[in-house]
């Protein structure tokens, strides 16, 4: 699975900016912050670079962030749930696919890796997992 990550400090950012109405301001740490993230949600380095130039460019990239986290977590638990449900009935080709839909798409890193695994799981054990990386 992809190392842990921690986007509480973007979310943070995220509400401050978006929800509260406060201006962002490209100090070093909201760049950081803001490349740091921009790996992590599948955005090359050099379009993340690009877009530190300029407020606007990264209120782009914050929103993008942003979406793809909360788009790709939203993706990926519905997409869990039904394959605990298909698993639980015995289908594990649908159970597969489930994850294969999501892995079709899904393009955040630590998504995808978390999908991945389930489908190991599935696969190496026919559907019968008792590992704590299968959610069992």
């Amino acid at each position: 699975m992809s190392e842990a990550v921690d986007w509480g400090p973007l979310r943070t950012l995220e509400r401050r900016v978006f929800a509260k109405g406060e201006r962002l301001t490209l100090t070093t740490e909201v760049k950081a912050l803001l490349k740091r993230t921009a790996s992590e949600v599948g955005i090359g380095d050099d379009e993340a670079q690009s877009t530190l130039t300029t407020e606007e460019a990264a209120l782009g990239l914050l929103r993008e962030e942003s979406r793809r986290i909360r788009e790709g977590s939203d993706r990926l638990m519905d997409a869990l749930h039904r394959m605990y449900q298909y698993k639980r009935a015995g289908d594990f080709v649908s159970a597969r696919q489930e994850v294969r839909n999501v892995l079709a798409v899904e393009v955040v890193p630590h998504h995808r890796a978390i999908a991945q695994g389930q489908l190991e799981c599935l696969l190496e054990m026919n559907g019968f997992c008792a590992g704590p990386e299968c959610g069992s």
